[in-house]
């Protein structure tokens, strides 16, 4: 039977990480991506590590017609995963209609395409920002959706319901929903991690590229939370971990007949890390001094949350095994790879 999976923003921090990690595992991987926030090289990086090439094709998933063809021309492909999205907080507040449509028509051109093709199975890039600001912590799969707190959240959150209305109406398909906490790190070989384009939106590249003297200075945005340092709490979690989660989340999902037809597992470490905490451990980690100025709160943030993994542990039969400090050292050294290039 066919093992050829899509991976949408294949050529992206998690999906290149889960692509070297699919290929491990025996899977013929087609990457799609529009490179809006990466580029192809990245593609030579996960041949190096993993010894085999994948399929990349440079493609828009807002381009429907252009997907078709892609299923017309692999028509034994078995399942999608679905990264391709915009994804930062802050810019999607300025920019709403814009992650409107590529998080949502992306998801819904995909789902209309699959019954078409006989593809059986799409594991969905969600986020804990579903859960807003939860009233209890650490969070489990059962805690209530709160109103989004930006319009990437709430493109999270409507995707979901998307997929859950479309497996309702009968469609022909199974999924499986990953509400991601804060990926963290790059390849321990460092030939590939997370590479923004432009200024950084997540919290580590913007450290990383601080501590090597790229920025000036970090911006903390804010330290008046109910936190023990008054930084915003995050559960960050090792990237390679992360997409060791998505193979099994595939096997699951096509490979065995357990689980309904759609299932939600968190992923994090179970553990909470302040802002100022995560400052501090790169430090210890690399050795390296990293100048930060406290700066006014950023809308559309959470004050604190981290996950309670016990369900993708106990079913998924997956755990977060690297230290924060260990996992920011990989991106102390992918930040060094990239000076040196």
């Amino acid at each position: 039977m066919s093992k050829r999976i899509v991976v949408t923003g294949g050529t992206g921090y998690i999906g290149s990480h889960t692509v070297v990690e699919l290929q491990a595992a025996g899977y013929e991987v087609i990457i799609v991506d529009n490179l809006s926030n990466s580029t192809a090289a990245v593609v030579d990086g996960i041949e190096k590590i993993s010894g085999v090439r994948p399929v990349f094709l440079e493609l828009d998933c807002n381009d429907k017609e252009g997907l078709r063809r892609l299923f017309q021309s692999y028509p034994d492909v078995r399942g999608i995963i679905h990264f391709a999205a915009s994804k930062a907080v802050g810019e999607s507040v300025h920019k709403p209609l814009e992650y409107y449509r590529n998080n949502i028509v992306t998801l819904l051109n995909l789902l209309e395409l699959m019954p078409e093709f006989g593809v059986q199975g799409i594991v969905f890039s969600s986020s804990c920002t579903v859960y807003g600001q939860p009233d209890i912590l650490p969070v489990t799969e059962e805690a209530p959706i709160k109103p989004a707190l930006s319009p990437y959240g709430n493109t999270k959150q409507i995707n979901e319901e998307i997929i859950r209305d479309a497996i309702h109406a009968g469609l022909p398909f199974k999924s499986i929903i990953l509400r991601y906490f804060n990926p963290i790190g790059a390849h321990p070989t460092a030939e590939i991690g997370e590479l923004p384009n432009g200024i950084p939106q997540n919290l580590v590249p913007f450290i990383t590229q601080t501590a090597i003297g790229l920025r000036e200075e970090l911006s903390v945005f804010g330290n008046d939370y109910d936190t023990p340092d008054g930084s915003c709490i995050r559960d960050y979690i090792n990237v390679v971990d992360l997409a060791k989660a998505h193979v099994l989340a595939i096997v699951r999902m096509l490979e065995t007949a357990a689980g309904s037809p759609l299932e939600v597992f968190n992923l994090g470490t179970g553990r909470g890390v302040t802002v100022l905490e995560l400052i501090n451990a790169f430090e210890k980690a690399t050795g390296v001094n990293v100048p930060y100025r406290i700066v006014g709160r950023r809308e559309g943030d959470i004050e604190k949350v981290w996950a309670d993994p016990r369900h993708a542990n106990d079913v998924l039969g997956w755990t977060a095994k690297e230290s924060v400090e260990d996992t920011l050292l990989t991106a102390w050294n992918w930040q060094k790879r990239l000076r040196d290039r």
